[in-house]
């Protein structure tokens, strides 16, 4: 990159994101909200004059302050930021010193030895969370710099410039994770402190045990610093917005409702049940196989003011208000949100992998996580003949189980899995536990409803019916990681008594029921499902509920408040803890059924 007076000239990004679908639009007139169907971009409203739009404003609020630092998350195109905030300058005739924070990072050599201990072996998909921070990127002295006296307007770019040791205020700017794994699969944005692109894989590997890591600890130490919050995930424009309005923001819907903004990807097993029913997804994409509804981690939530569209990363709610989001539960998982909702969509697709999930001791000690990856599938629909694979056949012999699987993968034979899995029939609103260490596999044909704990990497694949992924490679196979793992008492008339959910009504009303799905001993969290004609009025105790609506076309949610909200078939939505009680309103023409999912009383294991 050429710099020419201090000033940097503008980057050429040819193919800036790989990704059939939409960004999320600037403004609330880009795109026709349907009134009636799932929507695709729920925002939160903050009145008016809250959302600013454009560079100018920023560049005129940087020159009144004078002496700014400019931060954020990895996947920033930093040098485009700073061409286009000089351009306003240079109209103003404004003097700036520009201090990049990445002049000041460490050697790639020296950072590639920092970071590759937690990167696991070359060819895995997994590593280890990082326990380095942010400052360990970066040289020595480099918080001793100071601003240019002669200059008007002082400002340090980049990722980490809020480590230096100035009186100043803070602009952090924020970007999705899927925008970031857009422009990863477009190699136009690194890893921090690398100086190339490599496979999408190993990037997003070390975004996830590393990168994130590291800059969500220093967004969370910077919190009470920052002043402004701009959402720069299109090229050249941002929204922004002052961090009292935002933290007011994140307040409101801390003690009412939420809903994150979705997103969707394809995948080598994907069906189409989501692309035809859910308008203004890309009727070109290959298949969608996931539907990330509340996958916190990679979720953003989206505010409103005059039109102006800001999304935050979900981060940003829990490091300000996990209190009031998880009550009783927050001294149990901090700032971590313990459950996740995501679709699994086979609809004319194909079988997920047969598969299974890490134990609690070993994915904290291999991974590096608090919780493991203890799921439920909820049937949201299938078509006749469904099924889901889960538990061992009664005389499961685990040797003979392993040579079948290592055979299978290097010499690309079949396997009859039902010789070794059981297969059962899947109903609509059937409940299905898997908790840790459980053989299972969503079969052909079904759209789940993944009801989880919030892991959501953490997969042993061990038979993948001989496909291969989108990309036209092999999907990696994980045999030794399941065996160290399964559970092989988990079969026979065992599997259909304690890893199939019974309904049981627990309370009625004139024209309602309240029905406990009762997950496993294992599962720290719990699910009812609420039926009801009209409407009715639910208590928090000071737990945070998840929420979707599963039969019916609409409700409305009443808070204490007064707020109504209207929600339709299959959005997922939150009442945090510190609701205290909310009333759902059917206001479709058949009964209603909201699934809803809450952690336990009696969760005690530490986070």
């Amino acid at each position: 990159m050429e710099v020419k007076n201090n000033v940097r000239e503008t980057p050429v990004i040819n193919k800036w994101r790989q990704s059939g679908e939409r960004i999320l639009p600037e403004n609330i007139k880009h795109f026709n909200q349907p009134a009636e169907g799932y929507n695709l971009y729920p925002v939160h409203p903050l009145g008016n004059n809250k959302i600013v739009n454009g560079y100018p404003s920023l560049a005129s609020w940087i020159i009144e302050k004078k002496t700014v630092i400019i931060d954020g998350y990895i996947g920033v195109f930093w040098e485009e930021i700073e061409f286009l905030l000089q351009q306003e300058f240079t109209k103003k005739n404004v003097k700036v010193n520009w201090i990049r924070s990445s002049d000041n990072l460490k050697s790639t050599p020296e950072i590639s030895q920092l970071v590759n201990p937690f990167l696991g072996e070359a060819k895995s998909v997994w590593g280890k969370k990082t326990t380095l921070k942010l400052e360990d990127f970066f040289s020595s002295g480099y918080r001793s710099m100071q601003p240019d006296v002669q200059s008007e307007v002082n400002i340090i770019i980049g990722m980490g410039a809020a480590l230096m040791n100035w009186n100043a205020p803070v602009i952090y700017l924020e970007i999705p994770k899927n925008e970031i794994q857009y422009r990863m699969r477009a190699h136009s944005v690194t890893n921090l402190g690398a100086d190339g692109v490599t496979s999408a894989s190993d990037m997003y590997k070390r975004f996830y045990f590393v990168d994130w890591v590291v800059l969500n600890a220093h967004k969370a130490q910077i919190l009470n610093r920052i002043s402004i919050v701009a959402d720069v995930q299109h090229q050249q424009a941002l929204n922004w917005i002052a961090a009292n309005d935002l933290k007011n923001g994140l307040k409101h819907i801390s003690q009412s409702l939420f809903r994150v903004r979705p997103w969707f990807e394809a995948g080598a097993w994907g069906g189409h049940w989501l692309q035809e029913n859910i308008e203004g997804l890309n009727q070109n994409e290959i298949n969608y196989a996931w539907s990330f509804e509340l996958i916190v981690p990679e979720n953003g939530i989206v505010f409103e003011s005059d039109g102006n569209l800001l999304e935050v990363a979900f981060d940003f709610l829990m490091f300000s208000e996990a209190k009031s989001v998880l009550g009783k539960h927050e001294p149990v998982f901090g700032t971590e949100f313990p459950i996740r909702f995501d679709f699994l969509d086979t609809m004319d697709g194909g079988n997920l992998s047969v598969q299974c999930h890490p134990s609690l001791n070993y994915i904290r000690e291999e991974f590096g996580e608090n919780i493991t990856q203890d799921e439920t599938y909820y049937i949201l629909t299938c078509k006749d003949e469904a099924k889901v694979y889960l538990g061992f056949q009664e005389d499961i012999n685990p040797v003979e189980f392993n040579k079948a699987l290592i055979t299978s993968q290097h010499f690309n034979q079949e396997i009859d899995i039902e010789k070794y899995v059981q297969a059962h029939e899947a109903k609509k609103h059937d409940l299905f536990l898997i908790p840790n260490s459980t053989v299972h596999s969503a079969g052909a044909n079904n759209l789940v409803l993944e009801i989880s704990a919030t892991p959501y990497i953490f997969t042993f694949k061990m038979y993948d019916w001989l496909r291969l992924g989108l990309d036209g490679q092999p999907r990696p196979i994980n045999i030794e990681h399941a065996f160290k793992n399964l559970n092989f008492d988990r079969k026979g008339n065992a599997v259909t008594q304690e890893l199939i959910s019974k309904p049981k009504v627990i309370e009625k009303g004139e024209d309602w029921e309240l029905i406990h799905l009762p997950t496993h001993v294992e599962h720290f969290y719990d699910v009812h499902r609420l039926e009801f004609d009209t409407e009715i009025t639910v208590k928090t105790n000071n737990v945070c509920h998840i929420l979707m609506l599963v039969e019916g076309t609409a409700i409305k949610v009443k808070g204490t408040n007064g707020q109504e909200t209207d929600f339709h078939y299959a959005e997922t939505f939150v009442i945090p803890a510190a609701a205290e009680s909310y009333t759902l309103i059917n206001t479709g023409k058949t009964r209603a059924k909201v699934i809803k999912a809450f952690v336990k009383d009696e969760v005690i294991f530490g986070v």
